[in-house]
């Protein structure tokens, strides 16, 4: 059996945006996260997605950002740059920013809460992509977007030969295989779906629990691709308490990986901005077993 293409890598954590007590982006904070996903299974890094607070980061933030994780980089991971909004004059802009500063990569979500028609996806997708030939992957995400992108809509989009790539979290396992007979690459969206979307052709995950996982992620997914689906399960099985703990609370996403990062000593705080608020101590007690349960806290410590 073959392996699936990755274009990015197989394992590409979405990573937190790190901020000063005083609420302003903390660059050398960021580097550190960035550096720390390197040098602990990731083979990619996605800057300014939801987990990196775009919504709340302006476009100069977002290149900032975008800066200092690619000086942190260099050549040894790829580096996609979120761009995704809901107005396409401002994905426009962050797409010309990002391409501007060095990105390998754009990822491009759904538009959010102003539920365009198809018709409308597919003007939005193409615009943005149109403003250069960098790599694109799709994030397709119902729960957070209300709308999902329609078949027909990928379908019209493989005439763009640089929009390689789905990041699904969809929950719609099965229709992993379309995207595929399509020419997608498929990335998990779901830390805990992931060997569901492997099954169903995916080449790999762009993952929140990879801010403490990324190793143990990366052997899941060597494992399952190399036929040993008995280690894969094993592996998958040893996260679920971190799964649950990073990804199953009302509370999660940035919040929950700035508070994992905190307490490995990649980051001295877990500030967040508003309206997400910082785990309470009771909240990171609760993480903390679960990664301890997971065996991850000793793992992965710097």
């Amino acid at each position: 059996m073959t392996a699936p293409a990755a274009p990015f890598g197989r394992v590409l954590t979405a990573m937190a945006t790190a901020f000063h007590d005083d609420g302003s982006v903390d660059p050398d904070g960021t580097a550190r996260i960035a550096a720390h996903l390197v040098e602990h299974g990731n083979d990619g890094v996605v800057v300014s997605g939801t987990t990196g607070e775009s919504p709340t980061t302006t476009v100069e933030e977002s290149g900032r950002v975008l800066a200092a994780v690619k000086d942190a980089v260099g050549d040894r991971a790829s580096v996609v740059a979120g761009v995704g909004t809901n107005a396409t004059a401002h994905s426009v802009e962050l797409a010309e920013q990002a391409a501007k500063v060095g990105a390998d990569g754009l990822l491009l979500v759904t538009p959010y809460y102003n539920k365009p028609s198809q018709a409308g996806l597919l003007a939005h997708f193409r615009t943005v992509a149109g403003v250069s030939d960098l790599p694109v992957m799709l994030y397709d995400v119902p729960p957070r977007t209300v709308t999902a992108i329609a078949l027909d809509t990928y379908a019209a989009l493989r005439d763009l030969p640089h929009v390689v790539a789905v990041k699904n979290a969809t929950g719609n396992l099965p229709g992993t295989a379309r995207l595929v007979d399509l020419g997608y690459a498929v990335y998990s969206g779901d830390d805990a779906a992931t060997l569901g979307y492997l099954a169903y052709g995916g080449c790999g995950l762009v993952s929140v629990v990879g801010h403490v996982a990324g190793e143990r992620l990366r052997a899941m997914i060597e494992a399952f691709l190399s036929g040993d689906h008995t280690e894969a399960l094993r592996l998958h099985t040893s996260l679920l308490p971190a799964f649950d703990a990073m990804m199953g609370v009302p509370n999660y996403g940035a919040t929950t990986a700035k508070a994992a990062l905190q307490l490995l000593g990649v980051l001295d705080n877990r500030n967040v901005r508003g309206p997400l608020v910082p785990l309470t101590d009771d909240e990171v007690a609760a993480l903390r077993a679960g990664l301890v349960a997971s065996d991850l806290l000793g793992e992965q410590r710097n």
